[in-house]
């Protein structure tokens, strides 16, 4: 089976970070490697026709093989560079009306009808203990179809000196802009998948994502003091042309305060400014608590989003199947079922979808064989519907898979995972300079921070990367120590203006966690900036008593 094994970071992003590694080590030049069409399909033919032998009324199999690449730098030196691959062949069926799965890395004919028939064995274990039966919407076959991530550069075939150059250079600017210490890194996955099912389709798929996060420390030598400022790029479904940075994809926060980015990332020019601002946070003002206007760039509000939008309307979140990772939900199908739950304000308008080009979520199909696609989870601000795979979309009625099943790995099965969620850009022209005219009193967060949420994603407190003051129209000074805290329902009704479209981008998460035992997904998060009236703003250095 899989050998999945954690690479422990320190001192980065959010102190130390655990990041999963999947597979076994080999060279770079390896990873041009891929296995024929032919070769897939006839594999694939194997595990159907022995499952439907052995019983099986329904069979996917899943042929995967797995690549990462991590390079890790701290200062001036490269710490790690890790390259692995994990291959192997997942199947599930479906026999007595109970699921059953299996896997095996031995991808030989008999390996994988062996498999196969495991399964179909365990279906048939399951089944003595279900209530009752598997009910999966139906899809129909495509036959066969291939989907690949639009990529100018693969990754691969560019040379790991280069990566690790760009990212020393990033290190240096940041410490010569201010940085006591760097640390950057870059994550760069590829994703060879292939699926076959009884339903007749037979799909290749090619998919690339890539990830440059950093993190600037500053350190005041008299008190010992630090403070760090985190890099403002956003994990993408792209080849390495992301980083190749190109003036046109930059545009400037509101009152200039910082340089954001868009379908490519200068990572050198933000580590330069992330080093100032580090330095910066030593001596800003430390916030007054009290209520504000909050003016939330979308390289914060994307975390606000993921865990206060995205996982409650997860399905299975939802009906209570799943409460690992921060628990159920709020938002149970009676408040969907009166179809006048007000989730949020009407301006508030929240699709999911798997199709946003450059997105991480971004493939033709999801592990189920379904194709993806984008629907409504809150219309004006009404809660519409929920995220749903093919054995859940009976529950609320559909007809139809939305297309959110995944599995990290050919070893683990598929099941309902987050889709991207996004909140849609104002319809009305405004830009953030506009925006910051009309609060009187308020905080500008720039990037995500800490945060927490209860076990029914309700109540919550969300801190960022960088805080500006707003008075009377005017972006002010530096502040510090600033989190808020709300619920989910009474910050979403209290979003009162959403910048257009022009202002839209997503950031996104890499590293997404759920289920027991643990998978990771990926995951992104558009918006356009959006003002939210009255938030209950903490100071988080004060300390009781």
């Amino acid at each position: 089976m899989e050998r999945r094994t954690f690479l422990k970071i320190g001192a980065g992003t959010a102190g130390a970070m655990l990041v999963p590694v999947f597979g076994h080590a080999i060279a770079a030049e390896e990873m041009l490697a891929s296995m024929p069409v032919a070769a897939k399909k006839a594999l694939a033919d194997v595990a159907l026709d022995a499952a439907t032998r052995a019983g099986a009324r329904y069979c996917d199999v899943r042929i995967g093989r797995y690549l990462n690449q991590y390079i890790i730098t701290r200062d001036l030196n490269v710490e790690n560079v890790t390259n692995t691959e994990s291959a192997g062949v997942g199947v599930r069926v479906v026999c007595n009306g109970a699921y059953g799965f299996a896997a095996t890395n031995d991808m030989t004919p008999d390996g994988i009808a062996g498999a196969a028939r495991q399964a179909v064995a365990i279906a048939k274990a399951n089944a003595k203990l279900q209530a009752e039966p598997v009910r999966l919407a139906p899809v129909k076959g495509v036959g066969e179809v291939a989907w690949a991530t639009p990529v100018v550069r693969d990754w691969r075939t560019v040379p790991i000196k280069d990566k690790a150059e760009l990212l020393i250079a990033a290190n240096k600017a940041g410490m010569d802009a201010g940085a006591s210490f760097m640390q950057s890194m870059l994550f760069q996955v590829q994703q060879q998948k292939y699926f076959a099912s009884t339903d007749g389709s037979y799909i290749d798929q090619d998919i690339q994502r890539l990830w440059a996060p950093f993190s600037a420390t500053a350190v005041d030598k008299a008190s010992g003091k630090f403070r760090s400022r985190n890099g403002l790029s956003a994990p993408v479904g792209m080849g390495y042309e992301y980083l190749d940075a190109k003036k046109d994809d930059k545009l400037k926060a509101a009152g200039g305060v910082a340089t954001l980015y868009t379908k490519s990332y200068d990572i050198v020019e933000d580590a330069r400014a992330a080093g100032r601002d580090a330095r910066r946070k030593l001596t800003a003002k430390s916030v007054t608590p009290g209520k504000y206007d909050l003016m939330l760039s979308p390289e914060h509000l994307y975390l606000t989003i993921h865990e206060s939008v995205g996982h409650p309307t997860e399905l299975d979140r939802v009906l209570g199947y799943e409460a690992n990772y921060a628990g159920t939900s709020f938002a149970t199908l009676d408040k969907w079922q009166s179809k006048k739950f007000n989730y949020g304000s009407p301006l508030v308008n929240i699709v999911a979808d798997k199709t946003t080009p450059g997105s991480l979520g971004n493939v033709g199909y999801d592990d189920e064989g379904v194709r993806t696609k984008r629907w409504d989870l809150i219309k004006d601000g009404i809660l519409v519907s929920y995220q749903a795979t093919r054995d859940q979309a009976h529950i609320i009625g559909k007809t139809e898979s939305d297309g959110c099943s995944y599995a990290d790995s050919w070893s683990n099965v598929q099941f309902q995972r987050m889709p991207n969620v996004s909140l849609q850009a104002g319809r009305k022209q405004l830009t953030p300079d506009e925006m910051v005219k009309d609060i009187k009193k308020g905080i500008y967060i720039v990037g995500d921070g800490s945060f927490s949420i209860d076990q029914q994603r309700y109540n919550f407190q969300f801190g960022g990367q960088l805080f500006y003051e707003i008075n009377n129209g005017k972006i002010g000074q530096m502040l510090e120590d600033v989190a808020y805290q709300s619920n989910t329902q009474d910050f979403w009704n209290a979003c009162t203006a959403i910048c257009d479209e022009r202002d839209w981008r997503m950031g996104g998460s890499f590293f997404d966690g759920k289920g027991q035992p643990p998978q990771i997904s990926i995951v992104s998060h558009g918006s356009s900036t959006s003002r939210f009236n009255g938030i209950n703003v903490i100071n988080t250095a004060r300390k009781i008593g």
